[in-house]
């Protein structure tokens, strides 16, 4: 972290509040899909860590699924820019079939909802048996749609932050800890 130890303005959420959210929504999670399989699948780049985190998580508790795997989906709105830009990219879809199967649809952040609402519609229409959303954070006055969130780590101050997947420009994703950017850390956008 040293290395970005200048641009950092507020730590937001530190490695264990982190910690201690990942571990109640596996807690949850695990009791809702209690001796059932599950598939959780992991919106890239952002959420790798929480749902590196999460998948582990959930396969400490007691009594939790049947069986466990894991697929990841990589969508965007922002690109390089700190603001969404409305539109969503599917990048790389999920390589198997999720028809019949209780799915876990995991994203480390949902603010305008537009990702989440884009890739849950996705999913739907592939059948399967059960599918439920997780975020990490969410930022509830930013929501532009109304999409159901069925497991949530955090509420997030309506600040652009980085950390723990999140990123700007592809740099700070390996912060331990969720934070906000001083304002000259950012570059001029076009």
């Amino acid at each position: 972290m040293t290395e970005y130890r200048d641009s950092i303005a507020e730590v937001i959420f530190d490695e264990s509040r982190i910690s201690s959210a990942i571990d109640a929504m596996a807690a949850a999670i695990a009791r809702d899909f209690s001796g059932e399989p599950i598939l959780v699948v992991g919106v890239l780049k952002g959420a790798l860590f929480v749902f590196t985190d999460l998948v582990r998580a959930i396969a400490r508790q007691p009594n939790g699924p049947s069986d466990l795997s894991v697929e990841t989906i990589w969508a965007s709105s922002y690109g390089n820019a700190t603001r969404s830009s409305g539109e969503v990219h599917l990048r790389e879809d999920v390589t198997g079939s999720i028809r019949g199967r209780n799915v876990l649809l995991v994203d480390d952040i949902v603010d305008n909802g537009l990702t989440m609402q884009y890739l849950r519609e996705l999913l739907v229409q592939r059948a399967p048996a059960r599918l439920r959303t997780a975020a990490l954070l969410e930022k509830p006055e930013r929501r532009l749609v109304n999409v159901r969130l069925d497991y949530v780590g955090l509420r997030c101050p309506n600040a652009f932050v980085v950390g723990y997947g999140l990123d700007y420009r592809e740099l700070y994703r390996n912060l331990p800890i969720i934070a906000r950017l001083k304002p000259e850390s950012f570059a001029p956008e076009n």
